[in-house]
């Protein structure tokens, strides 16, 4: 048996810079970890099992794709029993059907002793998801193309946030098929946004952070404005929106103050976290 945790993860910032012949869009994003995980137990068996109470039908369970693309791809017929606990929200920007899809391919990876190395498991995890790629590795990472190519970043500073969803649900393909134009932000602008998030520069952040896909959602959930506000007005020194939405981010200077935060704004769904690093 084999337990894994499969971490949620936020978007820093995300810049949409085209449509690409296959239908998906050009992205930059520095996205990274937070500690907030779904649960996966591994075991041997004779077929593909997953066990979940998730709502999600089998057939489009990401931790079921993975196995069997797996399986297929190291040429066996081995089978597992996996349990997967679901604590990250659905659909929420958050990642956690792919963080869960990177867990299933690691943990795998080791239960049946494939052995496979990074390349051939980021092969697999290409064809699961464009996040997918970025949860083989972590903690933080930039990540352009459609999400296949990946630039380890070092953060050594973890940084404590409330993560709030208003329990709406957003269509990534929806949130990008309204944009009506594509960003052109300068070559130095990751490298200006890790050096002011390394450093804590919380003015520099509020000033230059863009997640191209707000203003769509923004504009038909107003309520993930309202959450927003509402966390500037609890205290955090920084907000966004992670992913395609609808779960938004604020930063607070420590844990006792993003729990006050927590208990005032009363969000359907919310969690104090900590960045990895």
């Amino acid at each position: 048996m084999l337990t894994l945790q499969a971490p949620a993860k936020i978007n820093w910032f995300l810049r949409v810079k085209g449509t690409r012949p296959d239908g998906y869009h050009d992205i930059l994003s520095l996205i990274q970890c937070v500690s907030h995980f779904d649960t996966l137990t591994f075991e041997e068996s004779k077929g593909i099992s997953v066990i979940t109470e998730a709502p999600v039908p089998g057939d489009e369970n990401l931790v079921t794709k993975a196995a069997l693309m797996l399986r297929e791809k190291a040429g066996i017929k081995r089978g597992a029993r996996i349990s997967l606990v679901k604590n990250i929200p659905i659909a929420a920007g958050l990642g956690g059907g792919s963080s869960d899809a990177a867990s299933t391919l690691k943990g795998l990876n080791t239960l049946w002793g494939l052995d496979l190395p990074p390349g051939e498991l980021h092969e697999i995890a290409i064809g699961l998801g464009s996040d997918v790629p970025f949860f083989l590795g972590g903690p933080a990472s930039l990540v352009s193309g459609r999400g296949e190519n990946l630039s380890p970043v070092n953060i050594t500073r973890p940084l404590t946030l409330l993560l709030l969803n208003p329990s709406v649900t957003v269509s990534a393909g929806w949130a990008y098929s309204e944009l009506s134009g594509f960003s052109d932000e300068s070559p130095e602008y990751p490298g200006e946004f890790i050096t002011a998030l390394e450093a804590e520069d919380l003015a520099t952040l509020r000033e230059i952070a863009v997640n191209d896909l707000e203003r769509p959602v923004l504009k038909k959930h107003p309520v993930v404005a309202d959450l927003k506000e509402s966390l500037h007005k609890a205290g955090a020194l920084f907000s966004a929106m992670s992913g395609s939405g609808p779960t938004v981010f604020g930063i607070f200077t420590n844990r006792d103050h993003a729990v006050r935060a927590q208990n005032k704004i009363q969000a359907p769904w919310s969690a104090v976290v900590e960045t990895l690093v």
